[in-house]
């Protein structure tokens, strides 16, 4: 399943400072979530001022941060110079983790962050038609609506890991890992992406895999490599075959055996929500909800 979320995590200490030199007393919100080939965090904080925030140069590569809120500032201290940034919602910026850094903070904030190794942004840019970026171009709060709405997808991920999706969670991380490297991998595509679909055969045998993994517990890269192909090929590939994404696809096929079971069962919500792969009755109606238009109930006395 997907790793749930870590919230209010401590050192056996209870003191000490997470992965990006924030003081875990401070932090409200400290979220985790892993998806293909990066690390999603979610980091808040209600103090006004946080002073002396400190990453050491590692390899871990880079990270991305988007604001989920307006009013916050920072300080951050270079060499020689020091210089002030102020984040508007949506905003971002991107970090070199083998860079040391040091920052102090002013205002709450509530940031939504991804990290990605070299070796993961190797891939990913070789999925994208992009070989040999090796590095993301270096920003503070930029403006970057796309990147924001993208990952603000995963913020019910996020704040309920028991009902994410496995195969959505990796398919959105494949999506935004191919806009990070299209946008800011320094890059320009030679040619549009060509029309690609998938054979019958490899058709056939994705779709079987979905439906023998209907709750979702299965990644994208997995189905991709039963199919021998890589898994952005496989995403646009499968987008341009059947109309949809894998996951939408996957959904309307839960949906679709969520509305025969309620017309031709007396199976209980519950059990419906179970036999199509949704976590609880409560998970299966919010879903149904905003997929058909009404509450599962409403629907199978209507029908």
């Amino acid at each position: 399943m997907v790793r749930k979320s870590i919230v209010g995590a401590k050192s056996s200490s209870g003191q000490g400072t997470d992965s990006f030199g924030c003081p875990f007393d401070k932090l409200y919100k400290d979220q985790k979530l892993q998806g293909a080939d990066l690390s999603f965090f979610r980091k808040g904080t209600r103090d006004d001022k946080i002073e002396q925030v400190l990453t050491p140069a590692s390899d871990r590569g880079f990270a991305v941060g988007i604001s989920t809120l307006a009013g916050h500032t920072r300080r951050i201290f270079h060499e020689h110079h020091a210089t002030t940034h102020a984040f508007e919602a949506d905003s971002i910026y991107i970090r070199n983790l083998a860079e040391s850094y040091k920052a102090d903070f002013s205002g709450s904030f509530d940031f939504l962050l991804l990290e990605i190794s070299p070796a993961a942004l190797n891939r990913i840019a070789e999925e994208a038609d992009l070989p040999g970026v090796t590095s993301l171009e270096a920003l503070t709060a930029s403006t970057a609506p796309v990147l924001a709405n993208l990952v603000r997808a995963l913020i019910p991920a996020l704040e309920r890991p028991a009902e994410a999706n496995k195969l959505f969670i990796d398919q959105l991380a494949t999506a935004i890992g191919t806009h990070l490297v299209q946008r800011y991998g320094g890059r320009t595509a030679a040619s549009a992406l060509r029309s690609r679909k998938l054979s019958r055969t490899h058709e056939a045998l994705a779709k079987s895999l979905l439906l023998e993994n209907i709750d979702g517990d299965i990644s994208v890269l997995e189905v991709s490599r039963a199919c021998n192909l890589s898994r952005g090929y496989f995403i646009r590939a499968f987008r341009e075959t059947t109309g949809m994404t894998p996951y939408q696809w996957l959904l309307n096929e839960r949906i679709m055996r969520a509305r025969k079971l309620l017309r031709g069962s007396e199976a209980s919500l519950s059990d419906v929500a179970i036999s199509c792969g949704f976590a609880d009755q409560s998970h299966f109606t919010r879903v149904f909800t905003n997929v058909v238009g009404m509450a599962p109930g409403n629907w199978r006395r209507n029908s």
